[in-house]
């Protein structure tokens, strides 16, 4: 599979100017991690990869027709539906056991039948997490996929992220450098590679 080429690539909403002639490359079968401060493009261009927003100019290859899995930064679980139901309604293939079976590694097993409206903040974000990476996908995004977990189950979490993401495009925004070293991502700072 190809790498996703960004080229020449100018985004503004209204009179902001988010991006002025972005040139930068999305390594295929690796771990890739946009770094910028807040307010600095990261989930914009997410959202751009992912087709939800549109560039005002430029070029970009090798994500068109590719199948994408997301965290968002906000919670986009179905709040009525049980844990183990949020995660099967993306990957209806996966039999309960299996499914179970993955949410004990992330300490999600206690849960698995309970509504997501009543669970912790940091129990949602592991539900979305799973729920993504068990999704079938070319492209895995993840838009600060860690907030909101305790420095112990990050620490978990960042490791199941690391086995099961072997040899896949991932690209993954965050504002910790810790946390891309620990995936042992290629960081992209994007500043480096916009025109000013």
């Amino acid at each position: 599979m190809e790498n996703i080429c960004i080229s020449n690539v100018s985004k503004s909403f209204g009179h902001k100017q988010i991006f002025y002639h972005l040139n930068l490359t999305i390594y295929h079968g690796q771990i890739n991690c946009i770094m910028a401060p807040s307010g600095g493009g990261k989930t914009t261009l997410l959202r751009i990869l992912m087709g939800l927003e549109k560039i005002d100019s430029g070029c970009i290859t090798g994500q068109k027709n590719k199948r994408f899995s997301a965290v968002f930064q906000e919670e986009r679980l179905c709040e009525y539906m049980t844990a183990i139901e949020n995660i099967r309604f993306v990957t209806p293939c996966l039999t309960v056991d299996k499914v179970r079976q993955e949410m004990e590694k992330l300490g999600l097993g206690d849960c698995a039948c309970q509504p997501v409206s009543e669970l912790s903040g940091g129990m949602r974000r592991r539900v979305s997490i799973l729920r993504a990476l068990l999704a079938e996908y070319d492209i895995l995004c993840l838009d600060e996929p860690f907030q909101g977990l305790d420095d112990e189950r990050k620490e978990q979490v960042l490791e199941y992220v690391k086995q099961n993401t072997v040899g896949k495009t991932v690209i993954f925004v965050t504002h910790d450098k810790e946390e891309a070293l620990q995936l042992e991502a290629k960081i992209i700072v994007l500043s480096d590679f916009l025109i000013e």
